[in-house]
């Protein structure tokens, strides 16, 4: 089926849909998202019509698609899908567990094919015969037993074309049998348009009958139509041939002569404005035998006396439609390829304007008034110009946030919990290239939450606690930082269980050692309290992991927890890693550049106020708290050039909850700085995060804040 509507689609056979398929995936993933989110949020008790739509909707836009673009294994899934939220959203059954169960697990199904199908694979796609099995019980009204498995069924032989299920059970047969119907198509430019959907009828098994009547429009093709299907479904299968515009359908009787006439244009051009949105790529949900109690068609005549008919609209649908055209119209699709060459661009014009800037240094303000207040002008528009531009780069947390309730659900059901998720600070922004790597790092926090943290109902309830677990996460701005936070109201972490497991690794605690330092054992390579491994956790693998990829991207991680009442998990991140605050400072004749992030504050010091201890180790006291001093001359091994010059300046910074003092010769003033990759244009260099170039066109070296700190611990 799906070829023949390719083939005959009314562009000609040598119409090339591939052009489309890259918008298609992407269309149908944010469909297939939706879904999820939509079927997570179900309230199964008090399933609301336009929630159950919604989704019905989505799936319905899936198969549209799938199937004009010959992907017919992802048609039939979605097809099955459909057939079950239909009953769904007529209330002819009441939504159950199971139900989502299954169209959950149909999505990831969908999903794993149109991935499949995107990357070109030829080899054969894995069965979801026992999906479609499962679907069309619950479809029937059957409700399958919670613990008997599901028995695998025989694949289905490979079909080139897209056929319509099996008809449903008698359970579900619709009673009525055929309706007689007048359908009207024209103007038309070319006669072939009107042949072609003549052809459907002959192509679609069980769709129905079509004959020939006269009609007084030479533009025009009237006909008689013997179907099951409804007027919505005839309607989304023909505007795949002709416009929306050009179709009116009318019961036979009612109006045929009217019908034979050449139409209102007026009134053509709304008969069917008022489609719900995602209606308009789908072909038909109910053509071999419709479900028990269909609904007489949304279709009501204009007058008595006009047969042209317009499409009832459902509660909200025009408000919908409104938004989602205002959508359409206030944004693009851009390639990231495209934002990133943006950025670097900004990021070479950000130095060429500190460049201008350090060059004019030396200007008399008299003589070079106007070229003076003209690279003001520059400076303030190159910094609009870069947060305009980074902002593009920016995207909501909530599309970090959206991945865990399924993932939560899973491993709750996995291991017989009752847990919640709550979100907060979802419209808190961050940048692109920092959500994609700090999903992965959440996903392992969240998975110990719901695992180490969160306890069985029975516990729960025994300990006074509500037999639901809560699991926080929660984004917020904090200066020129993001702090995602974990947290839960578990079982917490157990003190003295972790220093037991760290004396039998042989690891170097005392019981003098604070909380905060104690919570940082677990971030220790293969450290696991767990008592028994399962596909879960328990093998000491995820927690060093997370440290190093949030410490990758200039983050820190902190932990904070009480036995009995749960734990929490901050991140702190900066907001992008390509254009930052700085504050740069001299040592001898090297720039180097700190984080402004990461700088608390800075101090003249005396020789005489540094302590030096044990193993040559300096310490300084800054009201009445002693900190670490790392001299970046000994650090970097800068030469001194000026003997008489020596590091008389102290900046103090911090990171991973800890402050040290640096050491430098002299505080050069802040601005913006391009981050370069030093390790991809060099190598890796111990204490260095970043470079940059100067103003003079020098290269910078840009601070690792938390490796000093953890190198002034250790």
């Amino acid at each position: 089926m799906a070829e023949s509507y390719q083939e005959g689609s009314g562009a000609g056979a040598d119409f090339d849909l591939s052009q489309f398929y890259q918008i298609f995936f992407e269309e149908a993933g944010e469909n297939l998202d939706q879904m999820e989110h939509m079927l997570l949020d179900l309230d199964l008790e008090k399933a609301d019509d336009e929630e159950l739509n919604g989704i019905f909707r989505c799936a319905h836009s899936i198969k549209g698609g799938a199937a004009t673009f010959g992907f017919s294994d992802v048609a039939e899934l979605t097809h099955q899908m459909e057939s079950l939220l239909d009953r769904l959203r007529r209330h002819e059954l009441q939504p159950i567990p199971q139900m989502v169960d299954v169209l959950l697990e149909s999505a990831d199904a969908s999903r794993s094919l149109l991935a499949r199908h995107q990357a070109g694979a030829q080899d054969e796609a894995p069965s979801t015969a026992s999906l479609v099995r499962r679907i069309s019980e619950l479809a029937a009204g059957m409700v399958p037993a919670p613990s008997a498995p599901v028995e695998p069924q025989a694949p289905p032989p490979p079909v080139a074309k897209v056929e319509p299920p099996a008809p449903a059970p008698a359970a579900v047969a619709a009673p009525s049998g055929l309706r007689s119907l007048h359908v009207r198509i024209g103007p038309l430019d070319r006669m072939e348009q009107a042949e072609t959907i003549k052809e459907l009828f002959r192509d679609i098994p069980g769709l129905g009958s079509i004959a020939d009547l006269p009609c007084s429009d030479t533009n025009a093709r009237l006909f008689a139509v013997e179907t099951s299907s409804t007027d919505s479904d005839l309607l989304d299968l023909f505007t795949f041939h002709v416009a929306k515009e050009q179709v009116q359908i009318t019961e036979a009787g009612s109006g045929a002569a009217a019908l034979a006439a050449p139409a209102d244009p007026d009134l053509a051009e709304g008969a069917v404005s008022n489609l719900p949105p995602g209606e308009a790529y789908g072909f038909f949900n109910n053509a071999p035998g419709a479900p028990a109690g269909a609904p007489v068609p949304a279709i009501q005549a204009i007058e008595p006396a006009s047969a042209v008919t317009r499409i009832a609209p459902k509660p909200g649908a025009e408000a919908k439609a409104g938004s989602q055209s205002q959508m359409e119209s206030t944004t693009i699709r851009v390639d990231v390829k495209k934002v990133d060459q943006l950025i670097n661009l900004v990021g070479e014009l950000v130095i060429t304007q500190a460049m201008l800037a350090q060059n004019s240094l030396g200007l008399d303000s008299a003589t070079h008034q106007q070229l003076l207040a003209g690279l003001a002008d520059l400076d303030r528009n190159t910094r609009d110009l870069q947060e305009s531009v980074m902002s593009i780069r920016m995207i909501p947390m909530s599309i970090v946030f959206s991945r865990f309730p399924r993932m939560l659900r899973d491993l709750a059901n996995k291991l017989g919990k009752k847990v919640e998720m709550v979100t907060l600070g979802e419209a808190t922004e961050l940048d692109k290239g920092l959500v994609e790597k700090i999903t992965d790092p959440l996903t392992h926090l969240v998975r110990n939450s719901g695992d180490h943290g969160i306890e069985l109902p029975a516990d729960r309830l025994a300990k006074g606690k509500p037999e639901h677990g809560t699991i926080t996460l929660s984004a917020s701005h904090q200066g020129g930082s993001i702090v995602i936070e974990v947290k839960d109201d578990g079982r917490g972490l157990s003190r003295d269980k972790i220093l037991a497991k760290a004396r039998e690794r042989g690891m170097d605690v005392s019981d003098q050692m604070s909380d905060a330092e104690v919570w940082q054992l677990i971030f220790a390579p293969g450290f696991s309290t767990a008592e028994v491994v399962t596909d879960v956790s328990g093998r000491g693998v995820g927690m060093d992991v997370v440290k190093r990829n949030i410490a990758a991207l200039n983050g820190t991680v902190e932990v904070d927890s009480s036995e009995g009442y749960g734990t929490k998990v901050s991140v702190r991140l900066p907001l992008t890693l390509a254009i930052m605050d700085g504050m740069s400072v001299g040592v001898g004749e090297e720039v180097y550049i700190l984080p402004l992030s990461s700088v608390v504050e800075s101090f003249q010091v005396n020789s005489e106020d540094v302590n030096t201890v044990a193993q040559g180790s300096q310490l300084v006291k800054v009201r009445d708290e002693y900190m670490p001093v790392i001299a970046l001359e000994k650090i970097f091994q800068v030469p001194r050039f000026d003997l008489e010059k020596s590091s008389t300046i102290m900046v103090v910074v911090e990171a991973e909850g800890n402050r040290v003092a640096l050491l430098v010769d002299e505080l050069l003033g802040q601005h913006q700085v391009v981050v370069k990759n030093l390790e991809s244009n060099y190598r890796k260099v111990p204490n260095v995060s970043g470079a940059t170039i100067l103003g003079d066109g020098r290269v910078a070296l840009i601070l690792d804040i938390g490796g000093l700190v953890r190198r002034a611990r250790h």
